[in-house]
C-alpha cells in the first residue's frame, strides 16, 4: 500500500501502517482515507487511554476472541461506533454518528429519525365543559 491509486488525483490504495506511536499524525489526526494503523498496547487501561485521548470519536475498530475484554474495551472506548473483529459496520437499521469533535446526533434507524423530530408534550383540560 501506500502508493498512489489507478485513479490517480489524490486517492491511493489501502495502506496498513505498523509500529504506530502516539507522536504520528495518524495517532491523533482523522484520515478519511483507507489506512489502518496498528498500534500495540500491554494493557486494556493503556489502549483505552490512548484511543480516547483524541479530539474525535466517529468510530473505533478492535480485534478480540476474549468476550470478557471485548465487553470491557468496547465500553471504554469513547466512540459512537465500534467494530469488533469487523471492518463493515455500517448498515441501515444501526444507528450512524460519532461523538466529540466528530459529530453529535445519529442518522439512519430510528434514533436516526428522532434526530429529525421535536417533541411536544400537551396538557388539556376542561374539555368536559
Amino acid at each position: 500500500g501506500g502508493k498512489r491509486h489507478a485513479l490517480g488525483g489524490t486517492f491511493f490504495q489501502p495502506t496498513v501502517l505498523a509500529n504506530v506511536t502516539a507522536e504520528m499524525a495518524v495517532a491523533h489526526e482523522e484520515t478519511f482515507g483507507p489506512v489502518a494503523p496498528l498500534f500495540r498496547f500491554n494493557t486494556e487501561a493503556e489502549l483505552a487511554e490512548a484511543a480516547n485521548a483524541t479530539e474525535y470519536g466517529l468510530a473505533a475498530y478492535f480485534y478480540s476472541r476474549d468476550i470478557g475484554r471485548i465487553w470491557r474495551t468496547a465500553e471504554a472506548l469513547e466512540f459512537g461506533i465500534v467494530g469488533i473483529n469487523i471492518g463493515i459496520i455500517s448498515t441501515e437499521v444501526a444507528p450512524f454518528g460519532g461523538m466529540k469533535e466528530s459529530g453529535i446526533g445519529r442518522e439512519g434507524s430510528k434514533y436516526g429519525l428522532e434526530e429529525f423530530l421535536e417533541v411536544k408534550y400537551l396538557c388539556m383540560g376542561g374539555l368536559d365543559r
